[in-house]
């Protein structure tokens, strides 16, 4: 029976980090489709299988849980040991939710594998939130899926002009909004509640962090009647889609805090629920508030500078100082910009999904799919394409290199031990070992 008849559908969602993993499995369930476009495609709940890929971001199972978002099944594979299970498995749709290079692998993977085959599923991709860097080298490398989705209809303009200014397809491309927003609409708390979203790369070096901690404290200090939250995006030791290399709750064991200034984990939404003001420097939360509304500040004291993402927010009405915020400064949502940004603050984010809802409704439907073919070939990108397969043990045909892992069963007791030391010290590494290194090449 062919994976579009069954009552139930079945998706698949590959990702890579815990970002990842919230933004591919919050995606499946608000683009898969409600209502039947045919007789063939009923009304169902969805069947949710998880797969993790191995590295050094792979989500630990508090991050897991943090997220929320429950899955049917979920394990840890590489690119190989997923390719074997979708040779085995049926699904209607696939969500990949990985980095640029990743997505790539594993399209030429796929398309490896189901050569010939015209039952397959819809292959979804697209990004976790901002576009603030790498636009046409990330948006090439998801070229092949059927679907890449653009979380705005500015993001959606940009993507198309790649493709097309490349010779590329751009059908694929599919304006929806974050998965991930939602949440009542911004009401006053009491106490007046400031929360400053920290990102794990976003400023890098100590000197920025340190400042931007110090200066959080002080308007705690300045603002006594002030609830003042530091929200922390991931433990020492978890690793999140970007490295940190310096936590910010490290830093603050050094400073004596004041009683109404406190570090946070937990959901986004949940702290947004008790959120008077939101200040980062670029990071996706800035939407989710603007969203629901909710005052938001993008500092502007490190500079308006690519580097930071914060380039982004030019034209928002949110860039702002910390000078200007401790002196009562209230941003205002430039209307016409918040319009662009998939933030859907006017009451359209219910039907911000159905374009991506009917066109997967569609290709399920039909009698089949045509060949998945990404843009970077062995012709196109001779001296780029094997590289970034060869990293997932895949040939420039997209076939397991010899020797590549194709166990399809979960690791030994002891191999899982292994893993996990690898993995420990990989972030010792990063964490404690490189900023010495760095420090002393800079002596």
């Amino acid at each position: 029976m062919p994976a579009s008849t069954r009552k139930s559908l079945r998706v698949a969602v590959l990702a890579d980090s815990d970002t990842r993993w919230k933004w591919g499995s919050l995606t499946a369930n608000r683009i898969l489709p409600t209502e039947p476009s045919n007789a063939d495609i009923r009304e169902s709940d969805i069947h949710l299988d998880g797969y993790l890929l191995r590295g050094r971001a792979t989500p630990t199972a508090r991050q897991l849980e943090e997220v929320g978002v429950r899955a049917d099944s979920l394990r840890e594979v590489t690119a190989v040991e997923f390719l074997r299970a979708m040779e085995r498995e049926r699904y209607d749709v696939l969500v990949l939710a990985l980095v640029g290079g990743a997505v790539q692998a594993v399209l030429h993977g796929l398309a490896h594998l189901w050569d010939g085959r015209a039952e397959r599923p819809v292959v979804v991709t697209g990004y976790v939130g901002v576009v603030y860097e790498k636009l046409a080298d990330g948006l090439l490398l998801r070229h092949g899926a059927d679907l890449v989705l653009a979380n705005s209809r500015q993001d959606a303009d940009r993507f198309r002009d790649v493709y097309e200014g490349v010779g590329a397809d751009a059908s694929s491309v599919t304006e929806v909004a974050l998965p991930f927003l939602g949440g009542a609409a911004y009401r006053k708390n009491d106490p007046y509640t400031v929360v400053f979203a920290a990102q794990p790369s976003v400023p890098e070096s100590r000197k920025d962090r340190t400042y931007l901690l110090d200066r959080l404290i002080a308007h705690a200090r300045l603002h006594p009647d002030r609830e003042v939250l530091l929200k922390l995006r991931s433990k020492p030791g978890e690793h999140t889609t970007h490295i940190e290399e310096l936590p910010y709750q490290k830093l603050a064991q050094k400073t004596d805090l004041p009683a109404n200034f406190r570090l946070v984990y937990g959901h986004m939404g949940e702290v947004l629920d008790r959120t008077d003001l939101l200040v980062t420097i670029s990071s996706t939360a800035a939407l989710e508030s603007l969203h629901r509304r909710i005052p938001t500040v993008v500092l502007s004291d490190l500079g308006v500078r690519e580097s930071l993402g914060n380039h982004h927010f030019v034209g928002s009405g949110c860039l702002a100082s910390w000078d200007q915020l401790d002196a009562g400064h209230q941003p205002a949502p430039d209307p016409a910009w918040v319009s662009r940004q998939g933030v859907a603050a006017d009451g359209s984010y219910e039907t911000a999904f159905d374009e991506a809802r009917t066109r997967i409704a569609e290709l399920l439907a039909g009698p089949g799919l045509p060949p998945l073919t990404p843009y970077y070939t062995p012709v196109t990108a001779p001296g780029y394409l094997p590289g970034i397969l060869a990293r997932h043990h895949l040939a420039p045909d997209g076939s397991p290199l010899p020797g590549a892992p194709t166990a399809d069963k979960e690791p030994s007791p002891v191999r899982q031990i292994v893993r996990r030391a690898a993995r420990g010290a990989y972030r010792h590494g990063v964490q404690r070992v490189a900023p010495v290194i760095r420090r002393m090449g800079e002596l």
